[in-house]
């Protein structure tokens, strides 16, 4: 079965490179993959959304993701500004890039209302610039992704980031993507989800 994710953020933290190392691990895993960007303006700090789409047969779809079963918002900034929750199915996986609770971002009901998505706030920013020592979330949201849905592994995660990445800059990455993996994977334990 296909599994469709959107990925929003700003220019410069990673969107376009987190949807391409996705499907580079579901690759890894002998499964199809794509992945493709949609820019408003391509400059830094500019809305960004990136999508992918991982299913184990051929994928024959070209358009944007409009009905995601996944969410990655790498900037809680955009949460108020732009309807991120658009096509998102009820039950469906919000991970938000914040150091927040859903209660103090304002969103408390989303877990709670009718959708009652499941939603997972990532510090991935500050696990970024601990590890990495840049604040580039994406390598950090994308392990927590691996950790509450199961639909790629955190192994073949973190060969794709040393496929990209020089090896010293890998290193630090998975050193990130794996404190992000614990992390999420304890809140989905908690969470009950």
């Amino acid at each position: 079965m296909m599994f469709q994710i959107r990925i929003h953020g700003r220019g410069g933290q990673g969107v376009v490179s987190g949807a391409e190392l996705l499907s580079v691990a579901a690759f890894i895993e002998g499964r199809y993959a794509q992945a493709f960007p949609s820019f408003g303006s391509e400059r830094m700090g500019a809305p960004v959304m990136a999508f992918c789409r991982i299913d184990n047969k051929e994928i024959r779809l070209r358009e944007p993701v409009l009905e995601p079963d996944a969410l990655i918002i790498q900037d809680a900034t955009l949460l108020h500004q732009v309807d991120l929750f658009n096509g998102l199915p009820a039950r469906g996986v919000v991970l938000i890039n914040s150091a927040k609770g859903l209660d103090e971002m304002g969103l408390g009901g989303l877990a709670q209302g009718i959708q009652q998505y499941r939603v997972y706030p990532v510090a991935a920013t500050e696990l970024a610039l601990k590890h990495v020592g840049r604040a580039v979330p994406n390598v950090p949201l994308l392990a927590a992704f691996a950790a509450v849905t199961g639909v790629i592994g955190l192994a073949s995660l973190e060969r794709a980031i040393g496929e990209k990445f020089p090896a010293a800059i890998a290193e630090r990455n998975v050193a990130a993507a794996r404190a992000a993996f614990e992390a999420a994977k304890s809140a989905k334990e908690t969470i009950g989800a």
